[in-house]
């Protein structure tokens, strides 16, 4: 399905699929301040779950969701649909320069810096280690992106930090990554990213009944 989608219809279509102790010692203040630390720094962390389209600036989100004409109009599984550089002039030859930039767009949602997250994804290796782990990734909406189409915007791309390292079989595996993000850009030759993600857990994404 994916290999004969067009990015702009595999953009709206990973849109609509992702669019959710002790007590104070009365003898001493100190042992209460003692006491307070300890169980801060023992509190288990809380993710947030969060949707992809939550880290897009609403004016982006609203860009992509109304593409050209010259986009929607080429039909699916065409030689064109499947022609990433004839599809890359389709969309410069658009007279939509709002949707232009929203494709390269690397504004982020500030209110995500610093926040402790999970979210699904497909990852795509960058580094790896001796035992061929993968320590650093891109995580991106959907199967395929930066390999087989054009990247997804770098608001939609999220490097991973991962030091403790993940054996990947298959590429078309899906994860739910908790971690600590932050707004931060990356620049690769495979793609670029607005966000960085130092991830604490890596697990296999297990979808919940609706």
């Amino acid at each position: 399905m994916v290999a004969v989608m067009s990015f702009n219809r595999l953009f709206l279509f990973s849109v609509v699929l992702v669019m959710t102790a002790c007590g104070p010692d009365p003898q001493s203040s100190d042992s209460t301040t003692v006491s307070n630390a300890i169980t801060e720094s023992t509190k288990p962390v809380s993710y947030q779950d969060v949707e992809w389209t939550e880290l897009m600036p609403k004016e982006d989100l609203e860009a992509l969701l109304q593409p050209p004409d010259e986009v929607m109009n080429i039909p699916d599984g065409s030689e064109m649909d499947q022609l990433s550089s004839q599809m890359s002039n389709a969309i410069a030859q658009a007279n939509d320069s709002r949707y232009q930039q929203a494709l390269s767009s690397t504004n982020v949602v500030e209110a995500f810096n610093n926040q402790h997250i999970r979210i699904p994804g497909f990852i795509v290796p960058i580094d790896f280690d001796d035992k061929q782990r993968t320590i650093r990734f891109f995580l991106v909406p959907y199967f395929g992106a930066c390999i087989h189409v054009p990247p997804p915007p770098p608001n939609q791309i999220i490097l991973v930090d991962y030091p403790q390292g993940l054996r990947i079989d298959e590429l078309y595996d899906a994860f739910h990554i908790s971690g600590l993000l932050k707004t931060s850009l990356f620049q690769h030759q495979m793609a670029t990213s607005a966000y960085l993600l130092e991830a604490a857990s890596v697990v296999p994404y297990i979808e919940t009944p609706q």
